[in-house]
């Protein structure tokens, strides 16, 4: 079988709507990439901030060991995430698990409890955002969140939106790009994979794909928010490229005999079929080929 396309670039976010890391391999696990959105930031009620409404968590970076990307690698006393932002100092947070719990942690329209990072990262995200947060890493021994079922059922993810795994192809962007007066890199619409080679929004009807040795599932085309009019080097928000999007990648365009939702859909979540509790060699590399094992006639066909 021919190759459809080849994974270009990986990427992870550790803490949920902050800047992403490029890296060249990944571990997968059953909520999806090792480290992605592991993190999250809650205000004093313990909710999720995201850049819908601080845009400026777009400035936030973090570093991870580079081995924290290796197979198996655990982390010792002295691994750190290191956090950087415009006007901070670095703050450090030891990637050992904390002790501190904090409860009412809540995302969508989930809640449970999560470890607390403690006062100096709590600090030091007050003082960014200029009000009350606290930093929380998911707790995978006491909490599990589904998916829903309705897409994929049995399957879990931390503090994604919705699903373990987004994908988009280099493709489907070029093709964005060219309507644009300004063109937009991809970190406006943080996947985790970026894949070359395939006519632009292939991955629309894409509902199997192995990538390397493994079997994904396409569950959904992936709706968008308003984060993709927010310039991830600046934080500030236009009305493109959701404007344009709005004309060519809307229910109204793709789905036209389905429920209108005025949605736009630019990319596809996935969610890995293997069991990836066990054993070796869970690690998917840039360069590994993407083949397409099933897909559906049309965009107006695929879940959404």
């Amino acid at each position: 079988m021919e190759a459809a396309a080849k994974l270009t670039s990986i990427f992870v976010y550790p803490i949920k709507s902050c800047k992403g890391i490029s890296t060249p391999q990944a571990p997968l696990t059953p909520t999806g990439f090792r480290w992605d959105r592991q993190w999250l930031i809650v205000n004093y009620k313990g909710r999720a901030y995201t850049q819908r409404v601080e845009p400026k968590l777009a400035l936030v970076e973090t570093e991870l060991p580079k081995e924290a990307f290796l197979e198996g690698w655990e982390p010792t006393g002295s691994s750190y995430m290191v956090i950087r932002a415009p006007g901070m100092n670095e703050l450090k947070i030891s990637l050992s698990k904390p002790r501190d719990i904090a409860n009412g942690v809540s995302v969508w329209e989930w809640s449970g409890s999560a470890y607390d990072e403690g006062t100096e990262a709590s600090n030091w995200f007050t003082n960014y955002l200029g009000k009350t947060s606290r930093l929380v890493r998911y707790n995978s021994e006491s909490e599990t969140r589904p998916v829903d079922p309705e897409y994929a059922r049995g399957q879990k993810i931390m503090f994604a939106d919705g699903y373990p795994f987004m994908l988009l192809s280099q493709g489907s962007l070029d093709a964005l790009n060219k309507l644009l007066k300004e063109p937009v890199p991809v970190n406006r619409f943080r996947p985790n994979i970026l894949v070359d080679g395939c006519k632009p929004f292939s991955e629309d009807l894409w509902t199997e794909v192995q990538i390397s040795k493994f079997t994904f599932a396409g569950v959904k085309l992936c709706s968008r928010c308003k984060v993709p009019t927010i310039n991830q080097d600046t934080g500030i928000a236009g009305p493109e490229p959701n404007d344009t999007l709005m004309k060519i990648r809307s229910d109204k365009v793709l789905r036209p005999n389905k429920k209108q939702q005025g949605r736009i859909y630019f990319g596809q979540n996935l969610v890995c079929k293997d069991n990836l509790t066990q054993g070796n060699g869970k690690v998917v590399k840039v360069g590994d080929p993407v083949y397409v094992l099933r897909k559906t006639s049309s965009a107006a066909e695929a879940a959404a």
